[in-house]
Parts: structure tokens; sequence; C-alpha cells
């Protein structure tokens, strides 16, 4: 009998098609997922949160008291011009610098409190000199993320600098035929009366990747989760004696011990708690002991590690068990592909499309990503991410739980064994 030749296989239509389409809605979809968050933040972008302080004291000028701050973030705050994009919190310095070291904000605008006395000292045609020029300070907040802060930047900016032309303006119209009497430099800066300085509201220590290290590290704590979810279901399966394990060119076998599916879970999960205490102190030694990453709170960055591996570790699993095969591309899609785009790491939340928005809710990377930031940039406060990182990594668990172990039971109550169990002889006999 003629055997036939392995690369016939390819022949096979079947073949073909079930591998493109497997492969091609991967690539469609990581693409729709990963380009297609990032493409237009700027027109996505709704209600960027951006601190509005007026520090002004106010000043005397033509027999009454002026306080051109209050004029300037009031005209701020009602303005029109950025469509909703930026939501303008108008706040004290202290509320500021609190909502700035918990992440909140991703900028702020503070007018100074000699902000009017300045400006009017511009006017005075008795003063000798060029009078000092006031400054519109415009806060930066890496921490909160580097895009969400440049788009802040940008647009706190641009209505500091369009204030400073609205006074001028105004100024230039009251003084009149006195503007006649100002020296020429002086004349130029009432047109335009303030400077603009960008400052860092919230500064990072040199080893924190411009605020994006706490992304980074839990991205490794759910990649660890999720790729020793894979090895840990193979080997269990192998010590098991349903599958293969190939070492090389050799292929170890063990004899079947049967499990139900739900046993099988419970010691895959089992393993994953256990490992996820070895795996969360080697990232956590590795990033801040190896390669020397800024760090506080050690213990509590450690247990917050583990337990980070341990949920997305079991919740991978839950799928690897209830899907089979096909949880691996639905793993890969939960925990990187829909999760990397909407951490409010790279683009902010509030800049992404409602689609993202809506899945930034319950992926895991992202509140993986606000409990770490927290740790690492905020000192572990729990307004800052950690709370509502602690709560949707139990919220996560228990859902994984209830869905690993009740489909996974439902499939033991019907008889759906891995392995069907062998008919006895007279069973066979009466079958014949």
């Amino acid at each position: 009998m003629q055997e036939i030749h392995p690369f016939r296989v390819l022949r096979a239509k079947p073949l073909w098609i079930a591998n493109g389409v497997i492969t091609g809605v991967l690539a469609l979809l990581f693409t729709v997922f990963y380009v297609g968050a990032s493409i237009d933040p700027v027109d996505h972008m709704e209600k960027l949160p951006v601190g509005l302080v007026n520090a002004d004291k106010g000043a005397d000028a033509g027999g009454k008291q002026v306080n051109l701050g209050g004029q300037i973030t009031e005209s701020i705050k009602k303005s029109t011009v950025n469509g909703g994009k930026i939501d303008w919190k108008v706040m004290d310095e202290k509320e500021m610098k609190d909502e700035l070291g918990e992440g909140k904000l991703f900028g702020a605008l503070v007018v100074p409190d000699d902000f009017t006395s300045s400006v009017t000292a511009l006017a005075d045609t008795s003063a000798t000199g060029t009078p000092a020029r006031p400054t519109l300070t415009v806060l930066t907040n890496q921490s909160a993320g580097s895009v969400g802060s440049s788009l802040a930047r940008a647009a706190t900016t641009q209505a500091a600098e369009s204030a400073s032309l609205q006074v001028g303006k105004e100024l230039t119209a009251q003084n009149g035929a006195g503007q006649a009497k100002l020296p020429a430099a002086a004349r130029v800066l009432l047109a335009d009366p303030a400077a603009v300085t960008v400052k860092d509201g919230h500064p990072l220590d040199s080893h924190s990747g411009l605020g994006l290290t706490a992304f980074y590290y839990a991205l490794v704590l759910v990649v660890c989760g999720m790729l020793s979810a894979n090895v840990i279901s193979g080997q269990v399966d192998h010590a098991l004696g349903y599958t293969h394990n190939d070492m090389g060119p050799l292929r170890l076998h063990r004899p079947l011990i049967r499990a139900t599916r739900v046993q099988t879970l419970a010691i895959s999960s089992t393993l994953m708690v256990g490992l996820s205490l070895l795996m969360g102190t080697l990232v956590m030694a590795g990033a801040v002991g190896v390669m020397g990453m800024d760090a506080v709170h050690l213990p509590l960055l450690w247990l917050f590690s583990v337990c980070a591996i341990a949920v997305s570790g079991i919740g991978a699993l839950s799928l690897l068990a209830v899907f089979g095969t096909p949880g691996m591309l639905v793993v890969t899609l939960v925990f990187i592909g829909m999760a990397v785009p909407t951490a409010g790491a790279t683009t902010p939340i509030e800049a992404l499309p409602s689609f993202y928005r809506f899945l930034a809710e319950f992926e895991p990377l992202r509140q993986i990503t606000g409990g770490i930031r927290s740790i690492l940039y905020y000192d572990a406060q729990g307004d800052a991410g950690l709370t509502r990182g602690w709560v949707m990594m139990a919220v996560g668990l228990v859902v994984a739980a209830l869905f690993g172990f009740g489909m996974t039971g439902w499939y033991d109550r019907k008889g759906l064994h891995r392995v069907p169990a062998e008919k006895k002889p007279e069973e066979t006999a009466v079958a014949v």
C-alpha cells in the first residue's frame, strides 16, 4: 500500500480556509484595536480634566477694585472654542496640587497672585522703565500619561495665550489717548501682557520612564499571568496523561489519570497561585533591583504584583478550560488585543472613541495599571487608582471562577469528558 506524502495535506482546502479565517480575523482585530484607538485622539477627546486656578489678589485700577485673574478664568471656563474637549475645573492651589498628585488632572493653568497689579503697571504712564511682565503658568502632569499631558498642555497654552491677547485688547481700549505716552516697549507688552511658562506640576523621579514605567510594569504582570496559564495548562494535561510533551527530539508520555474538567481547572489554578508568588517576586526584583526602576512601598508593590499575576492567570486558565484550543486566541484578545489600547497609559481614556471607553471599564490591564501607577507615582493613595485596582481584581477573580468552574462543571454533568470512559466487556457484547 502506497503511503500518502505529508505535504499532500497542503492541497486540502479546509486547512487553508480554517487557518486563513482565524489568522485573518486576528490580524484585523488587532489592527482595529491598536490603530483605531490612537488614530485621532484630538478629535475623540472629550472632557479631559484640567485645573484652572486663580490666585490673583486683584488691584485698584482707576478707583475701583479689579481682578483680571478672575476674568480670565471665568472667560476660559465659559469659552466654547474647545468644543467640550477640555473639562476646566476651577479650584484653589491646594485642590489643584492634590488632584495632580492623584492623577486626576492632566494639567492646570495658574494665574499668579500679583497678576492684576503687574498688568495694570504696564499701563502706568508715570512708571519709570519697563514694568515686569506678568506670567501665566501652565502645569503638566506626565504621571497621568504623556499623551494626555501633552494634549492638556497644548489646550491650556492656547487658552492662556488667547486670554492674554483678550486682556491686552481691553486694556488698550481703556487706556485710549494715554497709550501714546507709554514707551514703545510698554505698548507692545500692553497688547499681549502675559507671558506663558510651562512647568511640571507633579515631577517624577528620573527612572520613571516619563510616566510609563507603571504601564510597562503592569503589562509585564498581565503577560506573565497569560503566558504562564498556557504553560501550566499544558503541563497539567501532560502530568495527567492527556497529552504528550515534546522535549526536543524526545516525546514523553505519562499514564492517564482520569480527572474531571473541574478537577483539572482546580489543579491548574492552585499551581497558578503558588507560582504567582515566584513570578511576582522576580518581576519586582528585575524591575527594581536589576533595572533600577524608581519605586516605593515595595511590600505593597510585591503583594499587588503577585495578586495581579494570579488573577490574570486564573482568568486565562478559565478561558482555556472552557474554550479549549481556541481559548488561547480569546485570551490573547482579552488580555493583550483589547487591553493595551484601553489601558489609559498611552492615550488617555478621555481621548478614546466611545467603544474603547466601554472596554476600559473592565479590561484588566487598565485596572492593574491604575493600581501600579498609584503605588509608584502617587504614594499609594486609594483615590489615585489603588482602591479601584483591588476592587476590580477581586471582581475579576470572582467572575473568572464562576465562569470557569460553572462551565466546566456543566461539561462534567453532561458527560462531556475529555477522554470518553471505556465500555465494559459485557456492555460491548450487548451492543454487538
